[in-house]
């Protein structure tokens, strides 16, 4: 029994809360000699689900081996992250192909959520850390051969819908019960809508790599926040985004329509220096990861326990409206909300203890500490 904390629940924050852990699951009732752990003076929140990460701890899930992508897990896990699905970045097709035989069968053992594809079949004009040798159109059937390779577990693919097969391929994902999200994208409001339309529901890292919101050419921007059937992905880093950006992305789509994402490489958890991201080297400096040839930002060092700090302390995000982002939304776009993404009874003991300055000090997966609090 962790007692005395203010626990965020789907329903609010309730002062002076428990939470009830019962092998591997939150439970309603307390075992009898359950041992008692006040947590007075903290926070407990549900454990992150990050949709869209390529790496930790020096360890790459686009090149690395199982251990590797293994040790990026964990990383991600010591900072809260306690539900993960491992993106990919541009490869050819036969590289790609392996790539997801091999997270899948972490998938099969449960240490990731499932597979998302961020490439090839996004736009030039918008490749962002992608190679651009690598791109090419996303013909349904090289698209259907991704999701095959993947053994089910592919959950989403980014896709640039305007390029030529670019409609087709998001009905094809709909279909197949896989996410189609628009990004690295040229497209125009219309195209944009046109691909919502087909099935397409998330906006891949919003704002970053497509044009820009304009008055008399909203591009996609606009159609994304405006859709409800949209979430859109944000990444708070203090980089990626203005502050105001991220003021307006909540304030258009809402609370229940924004997950925060780490979009994170290698570096994150591990410190400066060169990487490579995919073929393309990338070079770390205080934090920030850009392509040693042309500058462009590569992904991120983030952390959720990160991002979380800076939505309530910087952003002045309520810390409800906080978790939704970091947790609930993620969860149940996965269709995973019946196990993960709140604190509710019969849902897997996953979650995180912040202090009272949103500091992490402890982490649970699954009703074992992954960061031991230490506090008796």
């Amino acid at each position: 029994m962790l007692t005395g904390a203010d626990v965020v629940l789907p329903t609010g924050t309730v002062k002076n809360g428990q939470v009830i852990v019962e092998g591997t699951r939150i439970t309603a009732t307390a075992p009898e000699n359950a041992r008692v752990v006040d947590v007075t003076g903290h926070w407990l929140v549900p454990g992150f689900v990050d949709i869209h990460n390529h790496g930790g701890g020096g360890a790459s899930f686009t090149s690395g081996t199982v251990d590797d992508v293994l040790t990026g897990i964990r990383t991600h896990r010591s900072h809260g992250t306690t539900t993960l699905v491992a993106s990919t970045v541009t490869g050819d097709m036969h590289f790609l192909a392996q790539r997801a035989g091999l997270l899948s069968e972490l998938a099969e053992q449960g240490d990731i959520a499932g597979i998302h594809f961020e490439g090839p079949f996004i736009s030039p004009c918008r490749k962002g850390a992608h190679s651009e040798a690598l791109l090419r159109d996303p013909d349904p059937a090289e698209v259907r051969k991704l999701i095959d390779a993947a053994r089910g577990h592919a959950v989403m693919v980014t896709l640039a819908t305007e390029l030529p097969g670019g409609v087709d391929s998001v009905r094809l994902l709909s279909e197949h019960g896989v996410i189609a999200a628009i990004g690295h994208t040229d497209a125009t409001y219309e195209q944009t809508v046109e691909a919502i339309d087909a099935g397409a529901t998330v906006a891949t890292h919003l704002f970053n790599a497509m044009p820009a919101l304009g008055h008399r050419a909203p591009g996609p921007i606009a159609a994304l926040l405006e859709d409800e059937r949209v979430t859109v992905e944000l990444i708070n880093d203090g980089t990626h985004l203005h502050p105001a950006a991220l003021e307006l992305a909540f304030h258009h789509a809402g609370p229940d329509r924004v997950a925060f994402i780490t979009d994170a490489m290698d570096a994150a958890g591990f410190g400066d220096g060169r990487y490579m991201l995919g073929p393309l080297e990338v070079e770390v400096a205080d934090g920030v990861a850009r392509l040693v040839e042309g500058g462009s930002i590569a992904g991120s060092t983030l952390t959720q326990d990160r991002a979380f700090k800076r939505a309530v302390t910087i952003d002045r995000l309520s810390v409800e409206d906080t978790v939704a982002a970091l947790s609930a939304n993620p969860a149940r776009l996965l269709g995973l909300d019946d196990r993960v993404g709140s604190l509710e009874p019969g849902k897997d003991a996953d979650l995180v203890l912040l202090d009272a300055d949103f500091g992490l000090k402890g982490v649970m997966r699954r009703g074992e500490w992954v960061v031991d609090p230490q506090l008796g």
